[in-house]
């Protein structure tokens, strides 16, 4: 009996992993938009998904990113200027993908939309913050991705097609104080709601997690200079509780961790291609040794278990009771 059930087992997983293989055809005609193109995985995806056949529209924030890209791609890809933060700007870029699109494709309508664009904001101990330093990231990861998403949803319904929102392993756990991981959290909700209200359409909706990525989001000399912007401008009984040397201590010891950080973002590039191809794609992807072996399975854990390994690697206070 136990052999009986062990064989049905490993038959169900190499049916449920070959599943997983099973791709969709003709991609030559599919259009997909992506936003924050101009660094990062955006960039790297705009060019991967315009090498392999793709015709991608590429959003991009500055123009010397938009320079760029446009030069190391083909002239197949078409670029345009896009602010999630402006929602004009967001239903302006929704006209532009639809005249793109064609009057004879617009028929079969916008086969992907990559929703990528994102801000770390500052990330400091909470006490540290004003409300407008949790707003910025906000405004950007997530309202400026519902913003984008309900603007071309129908584009993505008319191709019974495929939505992709980059999240974080910030959205499963919070590793940092300030607007990044609230706003990421709020992320995976908003996903998962759509990927319900999507299911009776066709629409396919896939979230990816990434864990810690070398990119330029992730400039450690930026966030210093924001971290210590702030710094500034604390009330010196906050100083002397945290003391002098804190900001300098925690740099000290993010560099010790250093070797956790993933370098090669064709990773997360690949989670995009999974899910705008296959057949059946994954509701989540996990991207990164670091968040496949560490990050995720810590947030499955209790929280007395999380709270002791992630205060380990936060600075000891100097004075926590001054006043």
């Amino acid at each position: 009996m136990i052999l009986w059930m062990l064989a049905f087992l490993i038959i169900f997983y190499l049916l449920w992993n070959c599943k997983g293989l099973l791709r969709i055809a003709d991609i030559n005609d599919k259009y997909i938009f992506i936003t924050g193109c101009d660094t990062g995985f955006g960039n790297l995806a705009a060019k991967t998904f315009d090498k392999k056949g793709f015709r991608v529209l590429a959003g991009c924030l500055t123009e010397s990113g938009s320079r760029a890209l446009k030069a190391s791609t083909s002239g197949s890809l078409q670029l345009c200027f896009l602010d999630v933060t402006d929602p004009d700007n967001v239903k302006r870029t929704a006209q532009w993908v639809k005249m793109r699109l064609g009057k004879k494709v617009s028929d079969t309508g916008l086969w992907g939309l990559i929703n990528n664009a994102g801000i770390l904001g500052v990330l400091a101990p909470t006490d540290w913050l004003t409300v407008e330093h949790f707003r910025e990231p906000f405004e950007v990861n997530l309202f400026g991705l519902i913003n984008v998403t309900l603007n071309m949803l129908p584009l993505v319904k008319k191709a019974r097609g495929r939505i992709i929102n980059v999240s974080s392993i910030g959205g499963r756990l919070a590793i940092s104080g300030g607007g990044y991981t609230p706003s990421k959290y709020a992320v995976e909700g908003f996903n998962d709601s759509l990927r319900r209200d999507m299911k009776e359409f066709g629409v396919k909706v896939s979230c990816i997690e990434p864990g810690l990525f070398k990119t330029g989001l992730s400039d450690p000399v930026k966030a210093t200079e924001k971290k210590m912007a702030v710094w500034n401008q604390l009330s010196p009984d906050i100083k002397q509780q945290y003391g002098d040397g804190y900001i300098e201590k925690s740099l000290a010891k993010k560099e010790k961790h250093k070797h956790f950080q993933n370098i090669d973002l064709s990773l997360v590039v690949k989670c995009m291609d999974h899910a705008l191809t296959s057949l059946f794609p994954q509701t989540h992807y996990i991207a990164g040794v670091d968040a496949k072996t560490f990050w995720i399975p810590l947030s499955l854990m209790p929280a007395m278990l999380q709270d002791l390994l992630l205060q380990k690697h936060k600075v000891k206070l100097a004075d926590p009771k001054a006043v």
